[in-house]
């Protein structure tokens, strides 16, 4: 990083150490439990002392110290989340140090998520098919032309509401889609991302071991450990009712809540578009305007 007067910025490590040190100076011992000890007047240091962190967060001083100092060393996930624990930090000052410390955001599955607002954000991308998945890739909520142009969730049984369970178990989906394997190896790849943010997460696992019960393909390609980040695609859906189906993929997280997925399908061209318009026509709806039976 380079500021505007040519001179380097600080490095990750460096904002590290910064942040780790005002965090520390805005406690005092009786904050954290501990027992102050002499006139607390006379502490030279603001807040809490290194070694206070160091004790209550299970790790050495020394190494502590090389954090605060902005040295390029090696923080696990259980030592940063202890660090934001001592330091009583909240859930925004949390993902920030998990940023500095170069990990992952903390996992929260019981996140806020306003459905009703969320509900709304898909109607307004009519008449382009919208859905957004919770952090486990459970459906929650969806539009109309998602309806018509792919499949209604609700008709899948309540515990396998899921983009996983749907694109690997759901035979009308897979009919559906003339390249099928393209799509679901791509899914699949997702989900390997997510269990990589999140090791030893009890829902991913369970679902993992469930999928490769139920699909042979994933069974066998889960083992292969295959890695595709999202990459702008085109899904094509040969629908019963109007014919063949064009889609582009955009795929989008609200900053409030990046465990959330929100993946729009816009048509490729006129045709499709049209297609769309058609399936909304005979359904009686407005291209811009939907349910909300899914909230």
């Amino acid at each position: 990083m380079v500021s505007g007067n040519g001179n380097p910025g600080p490095s990750r490590h460096a904002q590290l150490g910064e942040f780790l040190r005002a965090q520390r100076a805005k406690l005092q011992p009786r904050d954290v439990g501990l027992r102050p000890y002499g006139d607390p007047a006379r502490r030279r240091t603001p807040g809490l002392r290194r070694e206070e962190v160091a004790e209550l967060s299970g790790v050495g001083l020394t190494w502590y110290t090389w954090l605060e100092q902005g040295r390029d060393v090696a923080a696990s996930t259980q030592v940063i989340d202890a660090l934001a624990r001592t330091l009583r930090l909240d859930p925004d000052q949390h993902s920030h140090l998990r940023f500095l410390a170069g990990l992952a955001e903390p996992y929260d599955r019981n996140a806020d998520s306003d459905r009703k607002r969320l509900q709304r954000l898909v109607d307004a991308s009519m008449p382009n098919p919208a859905v957004i998945y919770d952090p486990d890739f459970n459906y929650l909520v969806w539009n109309t032309a998602y309806v018509c142009v792919r499949h209604d969730p609700l008709e899948l049984p309540p515990r396998q509401r899921n983009l996983m369970w749907m694109m690997f178990t759901d035979p009308a989906n897979r009919e559906r889609m003339p390249r099928w394997e393209f799509a679901a190896m791509a899914v699949l790849s997702q989900l390997r991302e997510a269990m990589g943010r999140r090791p030893g997460d009890p829902a991913l696992a369970a679902l993992v071991a469930d999928l490769s019960a139920a699909s042979p393909e994933f069974r066998d390609w889960w083992t292969e450990y295959s890695i595709h980040r999202f990459r702008p695609s085109t899904v094509v859906v040969e629908h019963a009712g109007v014919g063949v189906i064009e889609l582009e993929l955009f795929q989008l997280r609200p900053v409030e809540n990046p465990g959330l997925l929100m993946v729009v399908q816009v048509p490729t061209g006129e045709i499709a578009a049209g297609r769309i318009a058609t399936l909304l026509a005979r359904v009686g709806e407005s291209p811009n305007v939907t349910n909300s039976d899914s909230v």
